[in-house]
């Protein structure tokens, strides 16, 4: 059995997936409701997904809420045995209805997954499938069809992320966008919980025993690995970003060099200007190319301007989520920018 409990962390698809198993395991109904198409307005992006179980359990978002309270009722009313189309924000009514934003429209596909007669074994099998790709980092196409066939393959280079034809929905997943924040302190706290609100799933790295020692703050637990192996081992991919905030370049500059000889899609580190062209002179005594040196973000996060450690990691997961909305447009299937 696949244990995706410490794999499948934090919000998004891997999120809803993991729910999705364990309702399919208990034996329960499902189905998954994806956005396939917006007009004007929408508050989620096509791709989102929304999981509703037969026992009212639901995972994920489509909307703001307007329309999660509408598709439970549907699902637990309607229960369809096949994948249907449903659009919302059409008329008037439905706008007034669902407070879809002005003009807004929004297709989705409700897809049912599992069927008490076979112990939704093939679903659990489709699912689980599903999580071994995102878990292993492989980018991985959903194939769905009206008359209910369901199949996975490896992400082409030349569909998009969502396409419905009307008949057949082609979804491309992506694997989650993992953080390596170095340096326990007040900013990484920060930092720690405003990204896992945003969907990042975050890992925090601390070696010094100091600081480890007397760490506060249970609920976001310390690897005391050093940085550069924690990057060899973990975030060395596309989507995986490494942030130094330390202010102490004996294991800052280990988690950098490290991370800028690596394809991960944001690295950054904490500190003035200043401090910031030291530690890029540092690294380039190290033997770091100056390409690579091009590509640390330094100081960290946007200009607002800020101060207090709230404020830096306001700052700090602004520029990640912009970072994380290039990645996805630039490494997605079709786009001339993937390396796919």
């Amino acid at each position: 059995m696949l244990d995706t409990s410490a794999a499948l962390v934090a919000g998004g698809h891997e999120s809803v997936i993991r729910d999705v198993l364990s309702w399919l395991e208990q034996g329960r109904r499902v189905w998954l409701c994806t956005i396939v198409e917006t007009w004007g307005s929408s508050p989620r992006p096509a791709g989102s997904w929304l999981a509703v179980s037969d026992s009212g359990q639901w995972s994920g978002s489509v909307s703001g809420g307007c329309l999660e309270e509408d598709l439970l009722r549907r699902t637990a009313q309607d229960g369809a045995a096949y994948p249907v189309v449903i659009d919302y924000g059409i008329t008037d009514n439905d706008r007034d209805d669902f407070r879809l934003p002005c003009g807004g429209r929004i297709r989705l596909l409700v897809e049912p997954l599992g069927d008490a007669s076979t112990q939704n074994s093939a679903a659990i099998e489709h699912v689980r499938q599903l999580a071994e790709a995102l878990i292993h980092r492989k980018p991985v196409s959903r194939q769905v069809s009206l008359q209910g066939a369901v199949a996975l393959e490896a992400a082409s280079a030349t569909r998009p992320g969502v396409v419905f034809d009307g008949n057949e929905l082609f979804h491309t997943l992506q694997p989650e966008c993992r953080l390596l924040l170095i340096g326990a302190g007040e900013v990484a706290r920060y930092v720690a919980e405003f990204a896992t609100a945003a969907d990042f799933t975050v890992t925090l790295c601390e070696p010094r025993e100091t600081f480890a020692s007397g760490w506060g703050h249970q609920y976001l637990p310390l690897d005391r690995h050093l940085p550069d192996d924690l990057v060899a081992e973990s975030f060395s991919d596309t989507w995986c970003g490494v942030l130094a905030l330390a202010h102490d370049p004996r294991i800052d500059d280990m988690g950098l060099l490290a991370a800028l000889q690596s394809p991960a899609f944001y690295v950054g580190a904490m500190g003035s200007v200043r401090t910031s062209e030291a530690r890029r002179e540092r690294l380039a005594s190290l033997g770091l190319e100056e390409a690579a040196l091009q590509r640390l973000r330094a100081p960290i996060g946007i200009d607002i301007p800020s101060k207090t450690p709230a404020e830096i990691a306001i700052s700090v997961v602004a520029d990640l989520i912009a970072a994380r909305h290039h990645l996805r447009t630039t490494h997605e299937p079709g786009s001339s920018h993937s390396g796919k």
